[in-house]
């Protein structure tokens, strides 16, 4: 509830000698006495899914409980999060961790179905002539809580998702993407820092570059859609129809581009735009969610996907120590020394989380922050990376949801469940309620 002495109009600017200049979202722009949810201050859910492959040290190698560094335990003040995880623990209060969880979906595809089924929980046709999957919860939730924004949602990755070791015939089609817009369009994801600052702020180094050509590409559109208006009087039928489904996809464009052009950037600050991939992993790691919170934060999008590192990399992390490449670490044979490595490498990555997830912490939005109005998945498709199984899947959500999350507890059920009933879950938290989403079962209970 906000009690101020005046109201501004939210529309109201301050002119003077040829100026005009828009003002920010003040207190006194909200009605005395207002409940925040009827003001233009309502928090907007901002989601993200964050994925790692190649599973997690969990309490299924040979070595049983004792070599347990991902699961936590416990609920409430008796949560205690696991060495994995530990960086987290700032934020516990917005943590919920769950046990039990398999994918049946994956199964049997080794590396090559990996990403894409994680958010679809639905087995691919390999048969098929090009790709055969689902709608993935995340491009469910664009269509949801993304449509009034630059972009509906945002697909990123550290590195290409091409990889050899996790790539064979069909295959490829799910081992580079974790997001499907529908069962037939695999979405790329970009690795490119460059490239995604483009698509959030525009081409160009500088913003006065940026804002010459988003000028231009505004007057392109413009001529092209009075010239094939005037067309379309002297048009038979069916290329009249031609013509409509072509106009349709340049309103489509223009909507955004009028989207991209009145979006209020004047309470962050865009940085220069990056020159390319860097070549140190962690500093790439970072800009990628650098570039996902100021994309929230300017509400360029609500919706991101991220692979932290492809499925099946041979990527090396020298840089915390490890010479040796991910993927032949996670092919563990039980041995403890692999197991060490392989839990250091996922605690680095959890630690980069955690780093972007404190970022959200300190950013004030309306009666919170970002991380109260996030809700995020954090996990990976496989568990015990030696057996290229399924079950327990580790897996985290993180946030505040809009106070639809509970969080500081560990959630185990009784009896080995879909994880596409955590994703059933989310959506039934966001009002976005379907029956059933994959091969989900029911509801998650106390998420």
């Amino acid at each position: 509830m906000f009690l101020t002495k005046r109201h501004l109009s939210r529309r109201m600017v301050l002119k003077g000698a040829g100026v005009t200049l828009a003002l920010p979202l003040l207190d006194a722009m909200i009605p005395a006495a207002t409940a925040l949810a009827q003001t233009a201050a309502v928090p907007k859910l901002r989601m993200g899914f964050f994925y790692i492959p190649h599973g997690a040290v969990m309490g299924n190698t040979s070595h049983g409980p004792e070599m347990d560094k991902w699961t936590p335990s416990g609920a409430g003040a008796d949560f205690k999060l696991s060495p994995i995880l530990q960086s987290l623990e700032p934020y516990k209060k917005y943590v919920t961790s769950f046990g039990n969880l398999q994918n049946s979906a994956m199964v049997g595809g080794v590396h090559g179905f990996a990403p894409a089924t994680w958010l679809s929980g639905h087995r691919p046709d390999r048969g098929s002539v090009g790709a055969s999957m689902s709608t993935t919860l995340d491009q469910v939730v664009a269509k949801n809580i993304g449509q009034n924004t630059t972009l509906p949602s945002l697909e990123l990755s550290s590195e290409t998702t091409q990889q050899t070791a996790a790539c064979g015939g069909s295959a490829c089609y799910y081992n580079t993407t974790l997001s499907f817009r529908d069962a037939h369009s695999p979405l790329p994801m970009e690795f490119n820092p460059r490239k995604v600052f483009a698509m959030l702020f525009g081409e160009g180094d500088t913003p006065q570059e940026r804002a010459a050509i988003q000028d231009q590409t505004r007057s392109l559109l413009d001529r092209i859609t009075g010239r094939t208006r005037a067309l379309q009087r002297d048009l038979g039928a069916d290329d009249r129809r031609v013509l409509d489904a072509y106009l349709e996809t340049v309103r489509e464009i223009e909507r955004r581009v009028n989207l991209a052009s009145s979006r209020d950037l004047s309470m962050i600050t865009v940085p220069e735009a990056p020159m390319g991939e860097l070549n140190a992993f962690g500093d790439q790691v970072d800009l990628m969610f650098d570039l996902i919170a100021l994309a929230y934060q300017a509400d360029l999008t609500r919706v991101a996907s991220y692979i932290m590192v492809a499925e099946g990399t041979n990527r090396t992390y020298n840089h915390i120590g490890i010479s040796d490449a991910f993927h032949p670490v996670s092919h563990h044979a039980n041995e403890i020394g692999r197991l060490e490595k392989l839990a250091k490498i996922q605690a680095w990555h959890v630690e980069r989380f955690a780093s972007f997830v404190k970022k959200l912490a300190a950013v004030k939005e309306g009666d919170g922050t970002l991380l109260d109005h996030s809700m995020f998945l954090y996990g990976s498709n496989m568990s015990n990376s030696d057996k290229h199984n399924g079950h327990p899947l580790p897996t985290v959500l993180v946030g505040g949801g809009n106070g639809k999350l509970r969080g500081s507890q560990h959630i185990e059920p009784g009896k080995p469940t879909p994880l596409a009933n955590v994703h059933l879950t989310i959506l039934d938290r966001i009002n976005a309620r379907q029956e059933t989403f994959g091969d989900s079962t029911g509801l998650i209970a106390n998420m």
